[in-house]
């Protein structure tokens, strides 16, 4: 029986400690005080130098807020999940208004958006918070994380109406097409490619990120979803963006570090890190 090849440790790539993980949910479920200091720092020796955690509502963030606080590292996002619209009480959002209002931390209103995938939240439930969402995120003058799934018409006609002005607005977990690219292009979003860029079936996506913008391209893991090849099966992780950003750099035909710095900076430009 032939030996198994051994993976590469995220850190074997020797990437400058200058990448932005975008969208992570390190509190999902249950956040682990004691396995958060090994996962941070495995994720800064394979070059992450901020990561943004995304708290799927006004709960989770009051829970886990405070543990993470304690990494400066760390940045947040904040806003109901589609799929949890029909649960949450439309009253959260003004509840979330006054959390940004007090917290230099919470850089992005989302994940928000639409989910026609699963059936258990009517679309004009999710609509509903969607726009309420959007409304808030103008009126605080923040950016948005959209959540887009099997709904991607929808979801661009809500934004359109939005008034949102296409450089506060990044495409989260981009699994589309060449056709739905050129629709981002031309509203000037930014997107983020996550790690299913690496499956080798997923063709489509990968011509559609040789035309998306390169000044407008983040890196994010999803985790603890979505964990790219050479990791596929595992639970996902920041430090795995590494081998997303490889991909993504061969497709647009530069060095792996030259595409971390840039989607770096993309990520601190749109989320105004320093």
């Amino acid at each position: 029986m032939a030996k198994q090849k051994e993976k590469p440790a995220p850190e074997s790539l020797g990437l400058p400690c200058v990448g932005v993980e975008t969208h992570a949910h390190l509190d999902y479920k249950r956040l682990d005080p004691e396995a958060l200091p090994g996962l941070l720092e495995r994720a800064r020796s394979a070059g992450v130098a901020r990561l943004g955690n995304v708290f799927l509502g006004v709960e989770a963030y009051c829970a886990n807020a405070p543990i993470l606080s304690a990494y400066p590292e760390v940045f947040f996002l904040l806003g109901v999940h589609p799929n949890d619209a029909g649960e949450a009480d439309i009253r959260h959002v003004a509840d979330m208004g006054d959390l940004f209002a007090g917290e230099p931390r919470l850089r992005a209103v989302g994940e928000i958006g639409l989910d026609f995938y699963w059936k258990d939240t009517p679309p004009d439930v999710q609509e509903r918070f969607f726009r309420e969402q959007l409304a808030m995120a103008r009126e605080l003058g923040r950016p948005v994380a959209v959540h887009s799934r099997d709904a991607s018409a929808e979801t661009l006609r809500v934004l359109d109406d939005s008034g949102i002005a296409g450089e506060q607005v990044l495409w989260h977990c981009f699994g589309g097409g060449p056709d739905l690219a050129v629709e981002l292009i031309q509203r000037g979003y930014t997107v983020s490619i996550p790690g299913p860029v690496t499956y080798s079936k997923n063709e489509d996506l990968r011509r559609a990120v040789s035309i998306l913008e390169l000044d407008r391209l983040v890196i994010e893991s999803d985790a603890p979803f979505l964990t790219p090849e050479p990791y596929r099966g595992r639970p996902n992780e920041p430090a795995y963006n590494v081998f997303t950003a490889q991909t993504v750099a061969r497709i647009k035909g530069l060095e792996t570090a030259d595409l971390w710095r840039r989607t770096g900076d993309n990520a601190r430009r749109f989320f105004g890190l320093d």
